[in-house]
């Protein structure tokens, strides 16, 4: 039982070869992530100065009403 038997190596075998073999499997998984990840930071930054801090990306939608209590 503590000995590892032909398919328990196998199977170990198998799981390098996907996650290692070929054409870097793995680096372009992580480059894949990584690309996603810096996009998902990209789009939570409020980059654009020119607009009112209501129309920025994460602002929550105002009435007309709400927006004249804000500049008074």
């Amino acid at each position: 039982m503590g000995a590892m038997s032909i398919w328990h190596w196998v199977v170990v075998g198998l799981i390098v070869l996907l996650l290692f073999g070929g054409r870097g499997k793995l680096s372009g998984l992580m480059g894949d992530a990584a690309k996603g990840v810096k996009a998902f930071k990209d789009g939570l930054k409020d980059t654009d100065e020119n607009k009112p801090s209501d129309d920025r990306a994460g602002a929550l939608p105002r009435t007309d009403a709400e927006k004249e209590d804000l500049k008074s």
